[in-house]
């Protein structure tokens, strides 16, 4: 996981104006920073197809960092994903502290409750907007695409 940790630094923008936030890096070896996740072409989708996606992503302020460091989408059952939620959300919590986003786009309906108990914890402004779409996976592509739609007008962006 270090070399995952150290690309995904070496995109993030100062300051963060919108953070987006994921379940945990897949298993199986692909990544949003890699260019290889299925989450990286539904953003860069959302977005317009931009060429240098990752690069304009960083320019626009936007970052994307995941709720748990380390994949658990390799579980089945919900249960067992929860409890690494549940866990790593004092962790992000500690991370949200340094990003201090003006927005948040929470990338997986399940992962909210979590998301917002660090937010909470991480003590950004009550009047931080945070936005909620479906995983972009298991057939909620058009779903994503068109929350994605909805929100990105809204987004601070540098």
């Amino acid at each position: 996981m270090p070399d995952l940790e150290r690309l995904r630094k070496s995109f993030k923008p100062e300051p963060i104006r919108t953070l987006f936030v994921g379940e945990s890096p897949p298993h199986g070896g692909s990544f949003f920073y890699r260019e290889n996740s299925g989450l990286y072409r539904a953003m860069k989708k959302a977005f317009g197809e931009r060429p240098e996606f990752l690069a304009w992503f960083k320019a626009k302020g936007f970052f994307l960092d995941d709720l748990v460091q380390y994949p658990i989408n390799q579980f089945k059952a919900e249960r067992e994903r929860r409890k690494h939620r549940v866990k790593a959300v004092e962790s992000f919590a500690q991370r949200l502290v340094g990003f201090r986003p003006v927005a948040v786009v929470v990338v997986m309906c399940a992962i909210e409750p979590q998301v917002r108990e660090a937010i909470r914890r991480g003590r950004l402004p009550q009047n931080v907007p945070i936005y909620v779409t479906p995983y972009p996976g298991f057939g909620n592509q058009k779903r994503f695409q068109t929350k994605m739609a909805e929100i990105i007008p809204q987004l601070p962006s540098s």
